[in-house]
């Protein structure tokens, strides 16, 4: 019990580490982008007031002090909850995110099962047609669609299944006042996850394909095949339970991957998330909304990392030890 609770002291120093560092370059390179947050905050209004105005209203906003010095003052706010008010929106940035988070998780995380459910068992159907007509045809066809740019393809599903047919709606994460209902939230959901499926989905089957298909030349395999056992079996049986923490590896590092997928997902499909905010965020500098939703995306791909390490090391207990920290 006491090393489980050093284990995770350790695990909980290093994430806070993590996101200390994540802060402090995000708020340091949105400060030295070239742009006037000013102009966010009080639009055109911002022409007529004069250089004293101006000045006054940037002191007010915190804007007048050095980089460390509103750093050091963002930071000491942000521990007690509060990270500051949204320039665009004014309005605390914590609300404005807060109504948002449910609909990227609710996308990115059905994205993600989704991906590696059909990865997985695509990489199997692959590594049992080795080399067959059918494992080529779904190499060439899987890897054509994987270079497809997201962008492109979100725009021609919205031509053809929104304009042209009319069968699936064509932004927003559901029709308004029909927020609670599920059917309508999985018709908005359809067209997103066509894409982030073609985006990601033959990238992390090929390797787990391949690491299949290492496994099945492995000597272990031969003896299956004296005792009986047909290549079904054996894939089923042995080889995808030994590349197990393999695929939770390759889960891990995904986080970043999908992530960065919903973010134009979002963008072309007008899905309300904080991808798409983020985006908006940056191009009005709009540096507590910005700060806030790299923070949330990025505790999101630490603690996906970590759950992964503590995952992998309960499948296969040889990454224990080493320098390893065992949970």
């Amino acid at each position: 019990m006491q090393h489980l609770g050093k284990a995770i002291g350790k695990k909980l120093l290093l994430f806070l580490a993590a996101m200390f560092i994540l802060s402090f370059v995000v708020f340091a390179l949105a400060r030295l982008a070239p742009g006037d947050p000013l102009q966010s905050f009080y639009g055109d209004a911002l022409e007529q007031m004069t250089a004293s105005e101006q000045a006054a209203a940037r002191a007010r906003l915190g804007l007048d002090q050095g980089l460390v010095v509103q750093y050091v003052q963002w930071f000491l706010h942000a521990l007690h909850g509060d990270f500051g008010i949204s320039l665009k929106y004014k309005m605390p940035a914590l609300q404005v995110i807060a109504p948002l988070l449910g609909n990227t998780l609710l996308l990115g995380l059905i994205a993600y099962i989704l991906v590696f459910v059909f990865a997985t068992l695509l990489a199997v159907f692959c590594a049992l047609h080795e080399e067959d007509l059918l494992d080529r045809l779904i190499c060439k066809i899987c890897t054509v669609a994987y270079y497809i740019p997201s962008f492109w393809l979100g725009i021609v599903l919205i031509l053809i299944f929104s304009i042209q047919l009319g069968w699936l709606p064509s932004s927003g994460a559901y029709d308004v006042g029909k927020a609670n209902d599920l059917f309508n939230r999985i018709q908005h959901l359809v067209l997103p996850l066509i894409v982030m499926l073609s985006s990601h989905l033959w990238y992390y089957a090929y390797m787990i394909r391949n690491k299949l298909l290492d496994e099945l030349r492995k000597d272990y395999v031969l003896l299956a095949k004296s005792k009986g056992l047909t290549r079904r079996q054996i894939v089923w049986r042995h080889c995808l339970r030994n590349v197990a923490p393999t695929i939770v590896s390759i889960m891990a590092i995904s986080i970043p991957h999908i992530t960065g997928g919903t973010v134009i997902v979002e963008a072309v499909f007008s899905y309300p998330g904080i991808g798409n905010l983020a985006v908006e965020s940056a191009k009005y500098h709009d540096y507590n909304l910005l700060m806030l939703s790299v923070l949330i995306t990025g505790a999101l791909v630490f603690l996906g990392s970590f759950a992964a390490q503590a995952i992998n090391e309960q499948i296969d207990p040889r990454m224990k030890g080493n320098g390893v920290i065992k949970w």
